[in-house]
């Protein structure tokens, strides 16, 4: 009776949820039907721009249409409009608008891979969300892009619906259509365009970033590839001409460049990449967005100044692509909420959506790294102070013997003094004896990658195989400015849709990277950089701190440091990785992040001449590290600038840096707390620099590289 009687209970507890879901179904569906947007059968809309805002609300850009040449269906020839239907849809001709076979196969690719692999999505539908709908991602929005295509194939004919489709897609470069974009990428008409051809346009539809043939030809080469095979496969192309056009170059020549008329390109080209990424590139160019972002319009005008200012650089040129040389890029943020407040990535921007050096592209640190990799984790393991004495004298690691740059050794010399004048030997020193791994993993915490097998005692000094940017060093620096704390970079607070609801909406994000009196004392020790150090030409009063970096033969010259409510990077180099001897870091850098600072805070410094040096003895003296029974990778040394620390290894004066017990001001904050930068002066030493390594930022027009070599020598300096 008992069972008779449960399985009852489970038949009306089925019909039940069965009966609840159908009229919730039906409810979701009556209501998206009716909240469809307006639309006339006679009318397929092509775009609606979208608008940045500053930090303060004031607009600032507007993404239009970009380039657009509008193509008659007659003349979209068969092979072309074949690439795309392989490409995209290849049940394109069967189907109503809905592929129900093609659903269930891309469903059932994702379960093999365990992540998506292919869409559902018809060419239909595509056309419906790029035409009529809003880019968020709801069941609503679903069964209203399912109805419209349906709609669609009712009043249109396929080809009417191809051709909508190929004049409103994105392929890339600011070119909209199928017709800017073979004048973008072949300078052809589309009626002339090869099968190679259609199936490279063709292949960039799924990610015209990624696939860009300008920036990623090996990425390119392989896609349209694979799209010819599909047009194989779908009986387009015979083997024979499909290897034929394989065999082809991908034979680039630009007949439109895209030049947006809006200001802070390099700031906007970042905003595009990181939204583009998780919306598409179609929502921001034609979904009539409202982006709300960081940015502090004084700021970047400071930065965009400073870069274009000849006068900080050792040179200026012009490389065979017409570039002027060295390149630079800064970035500034709040160093308590991560918000970008402002980006630039070149001196000259030639494109839109050009090689932004400010964050892809991944140069050798030098004796900027110092305080992440060898300084941070002595203070934050050994539990050393700035007063701490540490011994500066030769000494071998295997076969790996780091060396100061005029050959000289001070002996015993304070922790803070040893930052101060970019010390090598005493940096090494501290990385062995804290160990590789657990000094990779504290700079893993302030997202700064140490690869330990390749990299060895060689990274101490800056020699990392792969590098870093200056936004990845912007937010390295901000956890010594806020207490301890990583917060990640980003520059979109909040998108709103056209009907005022919020699409998304960005709260800062960070996690506790170290000790608060860990990030004190190295916010203690790089006060003293400014004061008496390799970057008194940095120097603002007393509020500046921060570390110079420079590489073998001045190839990449740093300046990372912060005042309060800004922590700013500024890096310079030339793309090819071109030496730029007798240039240091603490020179050119320095002064160009001086700059960009007063002006973009409104500063108004009193003295920026270097403090007097201190003189009292150091207290604390930590025991010296043995040598390792595994020698590490080897690393040549480097060349210091003269102007050398007082051998008598003073002591830093009274100091007086506030230790924050709490993390930063609140996500909302945009204006947060200063950041404590203490420490006292002494006598100026001149900038030194430091080698690294061969590697560097890739040119122009090209995906950023790794580093493939830390090689002649990380022998860091200022």
């Amino acid at each position: 009776m008992w069972k008779h009687t449960w399985l009852r209970l489970v038949g009306w507890g089925l019909a039940l949820f069965l009966l609840l879901g159908t009229g919730w179904g039906s409810y979701e569906v009556y209501a998206a039907i009716k909240d469809l947007p307006p639309w006339q059968v006679d009318s397929v809309p092509l775009v609606a721009p979208s608008t940045l805002y500053a930090a303060d609300g004031t607009p600032f850009a507007t993404l239009g249409r970009g380039t657009f040449i509008p193509v008659d269906e007659k003349k979209i020839p068969p092979i072309v409009k074949e690439a795309f239907v392989a490409a995209e849809d290849n049940r394109f001709y069967e189907h109503h608008g809905i592929d129900f076979i093609g659903i269930i196969r891309a469903a059932w690719q994702d379960i093999l891979h365990r992540k998506i692999v292919q869409g559902g999505s018809t060419i239909t539908q595509q056309l419906a969300k790029n035409a009529f709908l809003t880019p968020s991602r709801t069941f609503k929005r679903k069964i209203q892009e399912v109805y419209l295509a349906i709609q669609l194939e009712r009043h249109y004919t396929k080809d009417e619906i191809l051709t909508f489709y190929l004049n409103r897609i994105y392929f890339g470069e600011g070119a909209w259509g199928i017709g800017a974009a073979a004048k973008t990428y072949f300078d052809k008409r589309v009626e002339d365009l090869t099968p190679a051809e259609a199936a490279t346009l063709a292949g960039l539809v799924r990610a015209p970033s990624y696939y860009d043939p300008y920036h990623n030809p090996e990425g390119a080469l392989y896609r349209r590839n694979t799209v010819l095979q599909q047009m194989v496969e779908c009986g387009y192309l015979t083997s024979e001409q499909a290897a034929k056009a394989k065999a082809e170059p991908l034979g680039l020549k630009r007949g439109l460049i895209y030049k947006p008329e809006c200001p802070y390109p390099d700031f906007v080209d970042y905003v595009i990449a990181t939204v583009g990424e998780r919306f598409g590139d179609s929502a921001l160019f034609r979904g009539g967005l409202k982006i709300y972002t960081t940015l502090d319009i004084k700021a970047q005008k400071a930065a965009e100044a400073a870069v274009k200012n000849d006068s900080f650089y050792p040179t200026t040129v012009r490389d065979s692509q017409g570039l002027l040389q060295p390149q630079s890029a800064v970035v500034l943020l709040d160093p308590n909420t991560g918000a970008i407040r402002a980006m630039v990535g070149s001196r000259d921007h030639v494109v839109s959506r050009q090689f932004n050096r400010a964050y892809q592209a991944f140069r050798q640190p030098g004796s900027a790294i110092k305080p992440i990799l060898d300084y941070g984790p002595a203070v934050e393991y050994l539990g050393l102070r700035p007063d701490s004495i540490v011994m500066d004298e030769p000494v071998r690691y295997g076969n790996y013997e780091p060396r100061n740059y005029d050959g000289r050794y001070l002996g015993p010399i304070t922790l803070q003094d040893a930052l101060a004048h970019s010390v090598n030997v005493v940096a090494v020193r501290l990385l062995h004896q804290v160990g590789l791994e657990r000094a990779a993993d504290f700079a893993a915490r302030l997202g700064i990658h140490v690869n330990v097998a390749e990299d060895g005692l060689a990274a101490a000094l800056g020699g990392l195989h792969h590098g870093v940017s200056p936004l990845q060093m912007a937010a390295a620096y901000a956890a010594f400015a806020n207490g301890g704390y990583y917060v990640k970079p980003y520059a979109v607070t909040k998108i709103v849709q056209p009907d005022g609801s919020i699409l998304a909406q960005y709260h800062p994000e960070l996690r506790p990277a170290m000790k608060p009196s860990t990030a004190a004392t190295i916010a203690t020790m790089l006060k003293a950089v400014v004061q008496y150090g390799t970057g008194t030409k940095a120097r603002i009063d007393d509020l500046a701190a921060g570390k110079t970096g420079t590489t073998d033969q001045g190839r990449d010259l740093w300046f990372c440091g912060w005042v309060p409510r800004m922590v700013g990077v500024v890096w310079m180099g030339w793309d090819s990785n071109n030496p730029m001897p007798g240039a240091y870091g603490g020179d050119y850098c320095a002064r160009m992040w001086r700059q960009i600072m007063v002006q973009a805070l409104d500063l108004q410094p009193t003295n920026s001449s270097p403090a007097p040096a201190p003189s009292s003895k150091p207290a604390t003296v930590p025991s010296t590290p043995a040598t390792p029974a595994t020698p590490p990778s080897p690393a040549p040394t480097t060349p210091e600038q003269p102007g050398q620390p007082n051998q008598s290894s003073p002591t830093p004066g009274s100091t007086s840096s506030p230790t924050p017990s709490h993390p930063p001001a609140s996500p909302g904050s945009t204006t947060p707390a200063s950041p404590g930068v203490p420490g006292e002066p002494t006598t100026p030493s001149a900038p030194s620099g430091a080698p690294s390594s061969t590697g560097g930022s890739p040119p122009p027009q090209r995906t950023p590289e790794r580093n493939s070599s830390p090689g002649q020598g990380a022998g860091g300096h200022g």
